[in-house]
């Protein structure tokens, strides 16, 4: 008789051991899709944040954002798995009037400063007049303070940093440096993780219709802003 077993010498390596004629199952679609935004002054590293935590490299001289870059990425939590699309928005002004129109389908917003400059610690309070008028009530808000890696040069302390961010409900604060990832994956998982804490366990994906990602290319610039929110965070 023909002998098909994994031990036979003469058998076909291309049927030998059971594991090869299985069909490749598909990647399990993810449960929930989330966007995020990065916002804060001009140079605090936004980009090389997100890009540390979604490619894992850092760049010394990163250029700056115009307008608004996205980066893609899956993570696990809670039994779940999150396809997080993060927004990385510019630090100028004269782009206000677009990234702006990216709060409204926030889940989650990231309030960067940088600890060595005290003038990106000193707009806080403008970027949180944006989040205010633009986001959600529901977003979940963290405060960083980057570049811990330049502790020599430091002008904000932690103590002021959790100072700022105990004004405001329901904010987190951390400290992280990009460049030496530290923290940086735990900031992004937190933040997800007190997004999932809000949702009930039978949430479905049509409840999530706000917050839930098209496969398709998004627009560069949104059609419309969000009207302002009629009721805002007491700082």
């Amino acid at each position: 008789g023909l002998d098909l077993g994994a031990g036979s010498a003469g058998g076909s390596p291309a049927l030998s051991g059971g594991q090869s004629r299985r069909r490749k199952q598909p990647p399990r679609p993810a449960d929930f899709k989330l966007q995020v935004i990065i916002i804060g002054s001009r140079g605090v590293g936004k980009t090389s944040l997100m890009e540390r935590f979604t490619d894992d490299t850092f760049c010394e001289a990163c250029k700056s954002t115009v307008g608004v870059d996205f980066k893609i990425k899956t993570v696990e939590l809670r039994g779940k798995k999150i396809r997080l699309q993060i927004w990385d928005t510019a630090g100028q002004e004269r782009f206000n009037s677009i990234t702006s129109a990216y709060y409204r389908s926030a889940k989650g917003i990231i309030l960067v400063y940088d600890i060595t400059k005290k003038e990106t610690f000193d707009d806080l309070p403008k970027w949180m007049k944006m989040i205010d008028k633009y986001a959600s009530e529901d977003a979940e808000l963290l405060l960083v303070g980057n570049k811990l890696d330049c502790e020599v040069d430091r002008e904000i302390t932690r103590q002021q940093g959790e100072k700022f961010a105990q004004q405001i409900t329901g904010m987190r604060f951390c400290e992280a440096s990009a460049k030496d990832n530290f923290n940086v994956d735990e900031i992004f998982l937190k933040l997800v993780d007190d997004i999932l804490k809000k949702m009930p366990l039978d949430v479905i994906r049509n409840e999530l219709s706000n917050s839930i990602l098209s496969l398709q290319p998004e627009p560069e610039i949104p059609p419309e802003l969000p009207p302002p929110r009629p009721h805002v965070r007491c700082c």
